[in-house]
């Protein structure tokens, strides 16, 4: 049976693999938020709510 030690280089390459996935899946997300924010952005446009239009561009600042 073989022994697995905790700073054994597996251990750390499935640590950096766990890391690097957390790290492109919350760049996802957040460029998924941007897009979203954006698209409402559009619409308030067209719409002409000055309002909303501010409140998300603010928004979008926070996350950028």
């Amino acid at each position: 049976m073989e022994k697995k030690l905790l700073n054994s280089p597996q251990h750390s390459d499935e640590n950096q693999d766990a890391v690097i996935a957390e790290m492109f899946l919350n760049n996802a997300l957040l460029e998924f938020k941007r897009e979203k924010i954006r698209k409402e952005i559009d619409q308030t446009l067209q719409d002409g709510d000055k309002e909303l239009f501010l409140k998300l561009t603010e928004e979008l600042k926070k996350i950028s």
